[in-house]
């Protein structure tokens, strides 16, 4: 133990240098002086082998390390004196950095305040600029923006009253005319006074509710331009309920399918037999409908579509339609128009429609008339302006489209709005938008004024033929047969414009347009009515023209069809008999109009002067008793005369209108059967209007064979039970053969009469031989379809009356009229 602690204590640090030069000479480097190899021989020996190797090696890195040491020491008391006046210099350079940090301090906030400053200026400067933008891109608008401000604000004053009246005529008005409906709107707005409720003292139902930039729009598609038609366009687009619109002239549907083109608007009737197949899939996926030509009575299954009865079902919105469930798609709009000109709904079919009245109205014919006229005589005016009116419309669509993006601007800007650059930009584009358009407008104004004013020469025929248009509008309510649309109008005015005679003189030229184009509507209209409705027709067309002159008052011109309307005549009858009570009661009431005043008194006071007069064999040109001769005109006499002489008032309406027409208009041409067929075509029906004792058969039957149309190129039917399928069979193989059929007694065939009607609306230039003839025979029939009596060629064949119109028919019917005769 001794041995081990003595090992333990050996002084390492001061070995002797001859032993350990020995111990490296002798030991170190023999290689058995390996503990690896001694402990073989003894584990003791091994353990001293390892001790002697570390004594070497730590007295060999000793004597490296302590000079070492020796330095460290040394440069450990350098190091602390050193550290010392670190610290010193370290604590002067914190102060000197300390000063350095706060002059910095200084310089930066120096620096910021500068850069703000600089900032602020540049902002300013900018602000500046873009004030001078705004002021003067806006500044301009401040009279127009200010005028808008106060029509706004009036527009907000008179909402209540406004609205409540639009919402009437949407809801009530829609079936009326405009007279009506002006009517009612003054009642409802005297009644918003009387409740002090503010509206708009010239309240219109366009400038309440209606879109300029789609009006304009509309008008393009094919609206007529006048207040009525557009007041019915905007209950189109704002009504809840579905329109059903009483159109008997077309304005409508051609609106609605030109409106409606981009949308894939898709056409049906009821008589289709695909047409729910059709209604179902534009239903689904929202494509609008035009339902066309309906009756008085619509197929129940599109009850759930016009109560627009919807329901979710999964999430999904449906409809149910007849037997099928199917998805409804908001996108879906349906319209529904009528041929009829007075229909008559029941109650529980207007109450789930929108019902309007789309007849045509005198300035909106005048206005499509013009413009007719207009391109035929001067096309390239004409081509003017509709490039002008579609020019405006975009022009109004992209100035309110500017005017909206510079309101909605100025509403989002946030804080001031000369900071926000983006929003200065838009305005200063929207501005020079704005501008440019306002002088496009300018120019194109100036232009219209231009184009206006040459239109306006041609005027007078535009007015004088839709005054024509709306006398024989009127025909229907003496005969259910003599119906005559717009197209067939305007055909026979394009006609007339073609064939009449020209001149580079205007006011020649419109004179002989209009004294053509009466005469021609004369003769194609009487072609058509019974011997005893055709001077009937001619009093209708002079007494219109000649209101429309103011040449005759409409209510003299009443009183005249009428006799007036009055009480019980308390005055008695002073004649003794010779003349009726009914007519000294008429002619009491004929005194209560202003030139007629005292005519009743003059007659008791003057009774054997007006005896002479009544038993006048001619009264009709025997002058009255004066003064009344020379104070009343022709038309106010013949008033008097229908009074005193009603028996002789036929001869005198002749005279009347052959004073105011010409004798023409008295004479109708005897009927002419080439001349009707003339005028037709394979799409149009020739209709034979019957009269009782007359029979057409025999002379077609003739003109057939004549035409080269005889024997099995001619098939006749007359109609019955169980025969309409085989009239369609045979009209089917004639379109295709090109040869004639004949339908006899189709008012003995009413249930049939829908089917007729479409097989006619499927005649097509494409599917229809040129050669192919449908003529028709019927008695006066309400039932009997409008459309085909509208598109047809009607004729009436009865015997003329009077010897010279019985001995003209003679010489131009058979058998005088054959050659071989």
């Amino acid at each position: 133990m001794n041995f081990l602690q003595s090992l333990k204590d050996y002084d390492k640090e001061n070995i002797p240098i001859n032993i350990m030069t020995r111990i490296r000479k002798d030991y170190i480097t023999n290689p058995e002086f390996d503990p690896a190899k001694v402990v073989r021989a003894s584990s003791a020996a091994e353990g001293l082998c390892r001790w002697i190797l570390a004594m070497e090696q730590y007295d060999r890195v000793a004597k490296i390390v302590a000079p070492k040491k020796a330095k460290l020491a040394e440069a450990e008391a350098e190091l602390r004196e050193n550290m010392a006046a670190l610290k010193k210099t370290q604590a002067a350079l914190q102060t000197v950095e300390k000063k350095l940090a706060n002059l910095q301090e200084t310089l930066d906030n120096t620096q910021a305040e500068k850069k703000r400053l600089e900032d602020e200026i540049l902002l300013c400067g900018q602000k500046l600029e873009r004030a001078k933008k705004l002021i003067g891109g806006l500044g301009g608008e401040k009279d127009r923006w200010s005028a808008a401000a106060v029509r706004l604000q009036g527009v907000y004053d008179n909402l209540v009253g406004d609205v409540l009246v639009a919402a009437g005529v949407i809801a009530y008005l829609g079936p009326f005319t405009s007279i009506y409906r002006d009517e009612c709107i003054g009642e409802w707005l005297k009644l918003c006074t009387d409740y002090k409720i503010t509206c708009s003292s010239n309240f219109t139902l366009t400038q309440c509710l209606g879109d300029p930039v789609k009006i304009q729009a509309w008008n393009i598609f094919g609206l007529p331009r006048d207040a009525f038609s557009i007041d019915n366009s905007v209950i189109v687009a704002s009504a809840r309920r579905w329109p059903l619109m009483i159109d008997p002239q077309g304005q409508a549907n051609k609106w609605i399918k030109n409106m409606e083109k981009e949308a894939g608007i898709v056409v049906v009737k009821l008589t289709d037999s695909d047409y729910m197949r059709k209604m179902e899939n534009s239903v689904q996926f929202g494509i609008p409908v035009l339902l066309e030509n309906v009756g008085e009575e619509l197929d129940p299954v599109l009850e759930p579509l016009l109560l627009k009865q919807t329901f979710k079902q999964g999430g999904v919105e449906m409809i149910k339609l007849g037997e099928n469930t199917i998805e409804y798609s908001r996108e879906f709009r349906f319209y529904i128009t009528t041929k009829l000109r007075n229909p008559h709904y029941l109650p529980e079919v207007a109450v789930k429609v929108s019902l309007l009245n789309f007849m045509i109205t005198p300035e909106g014919l005048e206005d499509q008339l013009l413009g007719i006229l207009v391109a035929k005589e001067k096309p390239e005016l004409e081509e003017a302006r509709q490039e002008l009116i579609i020019t405006t419309a975009n022009n109004r669509r992209v100035l309110k489209e500017t005017e909206d993006r510079i309101l909605v601007t100025l509403s989002e800007s946030e804080g001031n709005i000369l900071e926000n650059e983006s929003a200065i930009k838009i305005l200063d584009s929207s501005k020079a938008i704005s501008d440019d358009i306002l002088k496009k407008q300018a120019v194109a104004e100036d232009t219209q004024k231009k184009i206006d004013a040459a239109r306006m020469d041609y005027s007078p025929i535009a007015k004088h033929s839709a005054i024509l248009f709306f006398s024989i509008a009127d025909l229907p309510n003496i005969d259910p047969m003599y119906q005559y649309s717009l197209t067939w109008f305007v055909n026979l005015y394009i006609n007339a414009i073609q064939d009449s005679n020209k001149s580079k003189i205007l006011e020649k030229r419109v004179r002989y347009l209009i004294d053509y184009f009466t005469y021609s509507l004369y003769v194609n209209v009487c072609r058509s009515l019974f011997e005893m409705h055709k001077l009937l027709f001619s009093l209708i067309l002079c007494s219109q023209l000649m209101m429309a002159k103011k040449d005759l008052d409409p209510h003299e011109f009443l009183f005249f069809l009428t006799g007036g309307v009055g009480l019980e005549n308390k005055l008695a009858n002073p004649s003794g008999g010779w003349l009726p009570d009914k007519g000294w009661d008429e002619l009491c009431r004929l005194a209560d109009i202003e030139v007629f005043r005292g005519i009743n008194d003059h007659l008791r006071d003057n009774l054997p002067a007006w005896k002479k007069f009544y038993d006048s064999k001619s009264p009709e040109t025997t002058p009255l008793p004066e003064p009344w001769q020379q104070n009343l005109d022709q038309f106010r006499r013949l008033v008097v005369l229908r009074c005193v002489r009603p028996d002789k008032v036929v001869p005198a309406v002749t005279d009347y209108i052959r004073e105011k027409l010409g004798r023409k208009f008295i004479e109708p041409p005897p009927f002419d059967l080439a001349k009707s067929y003339q005028d037709s075509n394979c799409t149009a029906p020739l209709i034979f209007v019957l009269s009782p004792g007359a029979d057409p058969t025999m002379s077609l039957l003739k003109f057939a064979t004549d035409k080269g149309f005889g024997g099995t190129r001619f098939q006749s039917i007359s109609l019955g039970q169980g025969q309409g399928p085989i009239a369609a069979k045979m009209i089917e193989a004639a379109k295709t053969e090109g040869s004639w059929v004949l339908l006899q007694n189709c008012h003995l065939a009413v249930s049939w009469m829908t089917t007729l009607e479409k097989i006619c609306e499927d005649f097509t230039v494409e599917n229809t031989s040129a050669t192919f003839r449908l003529w028709l025979t019927s008695y006066p029939s309400p039932k009997f379809p409008v459309t085909v009596l509208q598109n047809g060629v009607k004729m009436t064949n009865e015997p003329p009356t009077g010897l010279r119109q019985n001995l003209l028919q003679s010489y131009l019917n058979d058998p005088i009229s054959d050659p071989e005769f």
